[in-house]
């Protein structure tokens, strides 16, 4: 077993009978996780060392990867000056991995564990709870809101995915890494829709309830010149993975004084 292989407590729902509602937060020293009508649990898992396996993990097979990637851009918190070319590094970079036809960037999330680094770039929390980003619902609708009507419609006729694109924007992540299950050991009955909210849209993701099954992964001190893809929706209904549930996670291995993350992660639709 690799010596960065871990135990660690993830939170999960405990499925009830009213629908969770994630208040999004917008930011800032104070901003936390908030989710009403749910209750939650803590499990202890094993996390395992995703570089020590033999096989790389993958897209289709267990919803995430980890790629190589240096980026022209040196400060991700002037990303809004330099959004088109970060875009641009994204499209040429997920393209010719998936094989998709075209892409839309349209979402950039900055992430902290420190509340000062929140304070000072009004960025938001790292997500500790096990999650999914999107329901087919969601993930169909946010095509909708998007792109003009008749374009969307054509669209949505074809298959498309989400996917995040997720890296350290200021050395190793150390503290409240990223861990994602794999897709195989993920059903659909540990999924529950539950409602987002936002200051400018009500949309919808998934909570996950515990399942002994799930075997969880992550990238030991992954740099800015790597980034972990994680697909959070795929149309496609043929046994490849559609979803992989995905958490920040209190790193056990990480030493006192160990720098905070930051991170950013973007969204992607890749159309095929």
């Amino acid at each position: 077993m690799s010596e960065h292989s871990t135990r660690a407590v993830l939170r999960y729902l405990i499925p009830g009978d009213g629908k969770p509602i994630y208040h999004a937060s917008v930011g800032g020293a104070e901003a936390q996780l908030n989710i009403s009508n749910a209750e939650f649990e803590e499990r202890v898992v094993s996390i395992n060392d995703a570089r020590d396996q033999s096989v790389p993990a993958s897209l289709d097979k267990e919803g995430f990867s980890l790629h190589s990637h240096d980026s022209e851009i040196s400060d991700f918190y002037e990303l809004a000056d330099q959004q088109h070319s970060y875009e641009e590094e994204l499209r040429d970079l997920v393209l010719p991995l998936v094989g998709g036809n075209d892409l839309l960037v349209f979402d950039h999330t900055l992430r902290s564990d420190s509340a000062a680094i929140r304070s000072q770039h009004n960025t938001r929390e790292p997500a500790a709870i096990v999650h999914n980003d999107y329901t087919e619902a969601s993930a169909k609708n946010r095509i909708r809101t998007l792109l003009p009507s008749k374009e969307a419609k054509h669209l949505l006729l074809g298959q498309f995915a989400i996917i995040n694109v997720w890296r350290s924007i200021s050395g190793p992540v150390i503290q409240s890494p990223l861990t994602c299950c794999d897709a195989e050991t993920l059903v659909e009955t540990d999924c529950v829709a539950s409602e987002r909210r936002a200051k400018d849209r009500i949309g919808e993701l998934e909570l996950v309830s515990f399942n002994s099954e799930h075997r969880w992964y992550y990238y030991p001190e992954m740099t800015g010149t790597e980034v972990l893809l994680i697909k959070t929706f795929d149309s496609a209904k043929d046994g490849r993975a559609r979803r992989s549930a995905h958490t920040a996670f209190d790193n056990p291995l990480a030493p006192p004084g160990a720098p905070a993350r930051e991170s950013v992660e973007s969204r992607l639709l890749v159309f095929y």
